[in-house]
C-alpha cells in the first residue's frame, strides 16, 4: 500500500502546515498499528481484516475516526469472521484529532519526558516518538497483550519506546514532565502527582464527561489548572479484562414500574450529545447510564439508570413538547437533569468549561467557577 498521501491528507484534516504535529502525523503510517477492527452491526460486533481490502483498510486508518479493537476480551486480532462478537468497546484506536488535541494541551517541547497513559493500538505513543524522540517516551496500559502488540507495532515501523504493561492508577514506572492521558479517569490519582516532576504537567479526561482537565505542577506537590473549552471523551480506565455488566437488572424495573410521575415542560433530551449537559449531570450523579429509543407510537423515549437502583424513564409523545416522567429508586434522577437544564436556560451556560482545577497532593481535585464548585 501506498499509504503517504492518505497520512498527507489526514495531517491536512487533523493539523496544520508548521504545526509541531504536522510531521508526526503526516509520516506514521497508522494503518500498520491498527491491522483488524471492529464495525457495528444489528447482529452485533463485526471484524474487518484490512490486510484482506487494502483500499478499505487506507479508508479507515487514515480517516478521522476511532476504530475500535476490542470488544469485551475480545481483541479485533483474535475475533473470527462470524460470528459477530458482542459486548462494549474496551479498547480503541482514538480519533486522530482528538489525540493529537490531548498531545497538544501537554505541551510537548523538545526534552521532555512523557508517560502515555492507555496505549491502544500505539498510535499517541508513535506521534510522541516522532515529537520527541523514543528515549524519552514511556507508553503504558493495563492489557498485557495491548503492550505486546502495540510495542511489536510500534518496532515495525521503527519506534522503540518504552512499553510498560501496569494499570495507570496505581504507582508509575518513574518520573515525567508530562502526563498525558488517552482514557478518562474518575479522578486524577495521587500517584499521577508523585510521578510528575517539579513544574510538570498532566492532562487527561474525567471519565463520563467530555472534560479535558490540565494542571501543572506546585510546589505544595499539588497541581493547579482549568478545565479546557474544547471536549474530548475516551473509554474509562478499567482494571480488569472488561467493563462491570450494563445495568439490565435497572432497565428491566424501569420498564415494568410505574413509579412516581411527572410531567416535565422540556421534550426528551438525548443527554450524551449534550456535552455540557451530561458533563454537568456526571459530576452531579457519577455512574448514570443513558439508553434512548422510540415506543411504538413513535414517542421520543430515555432511561436514566443508576448501579444504587435509581431510574428515570421519559417520553414525549408525537407532536408534543412536554414528556411524561416516572422515577423510583432512592434518589430522582430526572429531577437532577432537569434542575441542570433549568440552570443552562437561566444562565445561558453551565460552569463546567473552563472551571478552575484544584488538586491536593492527594489526588482531591476540585472544579470551580463563577460560585459553582465540586469535588471529586
Amino acid at each position: 500500500m501506498d499509504w503517504t498521501p492518505h497520512a498527507a491528507a489526514l495531517a491536512a484534516r487533523v493539523t496544520y502546515p508548521g504545526s509541531s504535529w504536522w510531521v508526526p502525523v503526516k509520516e506514521t503510517p497508522r494503518h500498520l498499528l491498527v491491522e483488524r477492527w471492529y464495525t457495528s452491526s444489528p447482529q452485533g460486533w463485526i471484524v474487518v481484516d484490512g490486510p484482506s481490502d487494502e483500499s478499505a483498510w487506507a479508508a479507515a486508518a487514515y480517516a478521522d475516526t476511532t476504530l475500535v479493537t476490542r470488544i469485551g476480551a475480545v481483541h479485533a486480532d483474535h475475533a473470527r469472521p462470524y460470528p459477530p462478537v458482542t459486548g462494549h468497546p474496551t479498547s480503541s484506536s482514538t480519533l486522530p484529532s482528538l489525540v493529537v488535541a490531548m498531545l497538544q494541551h501537554g505541551h510537548l517541547t523538545p526534552g521532555v519526558r512523557l508517560l502515555d497513559v492507555a496505549t491502544g493500538s500505539g498510535y499517541s505513543a508513535a506521534l510522541a516518538c516522532r515529537r520527541l524522540g523514543d528515549d524519552l517516551v514511556t507508553t503504558l496500559d493495563v492489557d498485557p497483550y495491548l503492550t505486546e502488540a502495540a510495542a511489536q507495532r510500534l518496532e515495525r515501523i521503527g519506534h522503540h519506546p518504552t512499553v510498560v504493561t501496569a494499570d495507570a492508577g496505581q504507582e508509575l514506572p518513574g518520573v515525567f514532565d508530562r502526563i498525558v492521558s488517552m482514557v478518562s479517569m474518575p479522578c486524577i490519582p495521587a500517584s499521577w502527582l508523585a510521578a510528575l516532576a517539579p513544574g510538570g504537567r498532566l492532562v487527561t479526561t474525567l471519565a463520563g464527561t467530555g472534560l479535558i482537565v490540565t494542571a501543572d505542577k506546585t510546589e505544595d506537590g499539588g497541581a493547579t489548572g482549568r478545565v479546557e473549552w474544547d471536549r474530548g471523551a475516551f473509554m474509562t480506565t478499567r482494571t480488569g479484562d472488561d467493563y462491570p455488566p450494563a445495568l439490565n437488572h435497572v432497565f428491566t424495573t424501569a420498564n415494568h414500574t410505574e413509579g412516581e410521575v411527572s410531567v416535565s415542560p422540556f421534550p426528551v433530551l438525548d443527554v450524551m450529545q449534550a456535552w455540557e449537559v451530561w458533563s454537568m449531570l456526571s459530576l452531579t450523579a457519577p455512574g448514570i447510564e443513558h439508553r434512548n429509543g422510540t415506543a411504538d407510537d413513535g414517542s421520543r423515549m430515555t432511561w436514566m439508570l443508576h448501579p444504587d437502583g435509581s431510574w428515570a424513564r421519559a417520553h414525549t409523545a408525537p407532536g408534543e413538547h412536554t414528556t411524561t416522567v416516572y422515577q423510583g429508586g432512592p434518589r430522582r434522577l430526572y429531577d437532577l437533569l432537569e434542575a441542570i437544564r433549568w440552570r443552562w436556560l437561566e444562565h445561558g451556560q453551565l460552569p463546567v468549561y473552563g472551571a478552575q482545577v484544584t488538586i491536593t497532593p492527594d489526588g482531591k481535585t476540585t472544579l470551580s467557577r463563577g460560585g459553582w464548585s465540586t469535588t471529586l
